[in-house]
């Protein structure tokens, strides 16, 4: 029998088995725009007896963790997925923005001081402390300064992060019964902004095709009135950083976009087994309590997010009309049940995880710089 030159399936995957809905449908309805886009078959959701993992392209919901993993679903290298690849599951999170408050504190197989060298220019003022006993020292140590932000290194959309003005609050919190849990899997403690404008900076690299990014998020309520993230206005560009910075861009962006490329740099440097095929960075910039005004990268995405529609809607834009420049796209969450804008692209409406309804579309616009 002659064989036959099959194609590659794009397959979504949810990993968490808990995920809730909006997630796996919104990484289902990405998956199937990237199959429409790159030509490619839509395999829906992975499933071990369904999918030959060398026939797949992956969009998982969250990084990939050890080899294991990676080498059951398919994916050797980047090519293989839109998203990353780690060895230990604290190098996708917050934990590794900052680093130890001393060289002896606890810290997790794997851990890397030369990471945290690398970016202590281009991050918030901040520590990591995955140990109770470790807290009170790192905190001791940062408020000194001002308030700090304690932030669940496995948090997301800003839900479960709390501010601490004195010891005395943080002691309150520590007395909690699930916080031995919480800091055995990493707590950020970092300096708490004000007057803070989140930037998104950075890179998708797809079917052959690169390109950069970067722009704001905004803040929204859910259901429950907590403020979590509501959106991503994005200004993309087809080709790396240089073309980015080449077109007219504020001073704060320039160097939000700066500072990613920092902390980019030094992913690959100090965890020589990462790759990532989207590679996405929050800069936050704003006061700090004596009025000076700061600027870091608060975290990286190597997987899924909330942007992550925009920039599908950029890359079928590049597709489309080879000659652009630059495209101007939006991501778009509302808790609120209400009618699609004009030529928006709805990528989800159904019920939200920690309320009734949920929202999610993209917009376009021309680049008018």
């Amino acid at each position: 029998m002659t064989p036959t030159n099959r194609k590659k399936a794009v397959v979504a995957h949810s990993v968490r088995p808990d995920a809730p809905l909006h997630e796996v449908e919104t990484n289902r309805a990405l998956a199937r725009w990237l199959a429409q886009i790159l030509g490619l078959d839509y395999g829906a959701s992975y499933s071990a007896d369904l999918h030959a993992p060398a026939d797949l392209y992956l969009l998982p919901t969250q990084t990939l963790i050890g080899a294991a993993q990676a080498l059951s679903l398919g994916v050797k290298g980047p090519e293989d997925l839109w998203g990353g690849y780690v060895d230990h599951d604290f190098i996708c999170t917050k934990a590794i923005t900052h680093g130890l408050h001393a060289p002896d504190a606890v810290a997790p197989e794997g851990w890397s001081p030369l990471f945290a060298e690398r970016v202590r220019g281009v991050v918030l003022d901040g520590l990591s402390v995955f140990a109770m006993e470790d807290a009170r020292i790192a905190a001791t140590q940062l408020l000194d300064s001002g308030p700090i932000r304690l932030k669940p290194v496995h948090a997301c959309a800003g839900r479960g992060q709390e501010v601490i003005e004195s010891l005395e609050q943080l002691e309150l919190i520590l007395a909690r019964p699930d916080m031995p849990e919480l800091f055995a899997q990493g707590v950020v403690l970092e300096q708490d902004l004000q007057e803070v404008v989140t930037h998104s900076v950075g890179q998708s690299f797809i079917g052959g095709r690169v390109f950069s990014y970067c722009g704001e998020q905004y803040l929204t309520q859910d259901g429950q009135g907590e403020a979590v993230y509501g959106g991503s206005n994005l200004l993309v560009v087809p080709g790396y950083y240089d073309a980015l910075l080449a077109l007219a861009l504020d001073d704060d962006v320039r160097l939000a976009i700066e500072q990613a490329q920092v902390f980019d740099n030094a992913a690959d440097e100090a965890y020589p087994g990462f790759y990532a095929s989207r590679r996405n960075y929050d800069i936050a910039q704003g006061l700090d309590s004596q009025g000076t005004r700061r600027s870091g990268v608060l975290e990286q995405s190597w997987r899924m997010g909330g942007a992550s529609s925009a920039e599908v809607a950029a890359l079928q834009s590049f597709i489309n009309d080879p000659g652009l420049r630059a495209i101007r796209v939006s991501s778009v969450e509302t808790y609120i049940d209400q009618p699609l804008p004009a030529h928006a692209i709805e990528i989800y409406r159904g019920p939200a995880e920690h309320g009734d309804f949920l929202l999610k579309y993209v917009t376009v616009q021309p680049y008018d710089g």
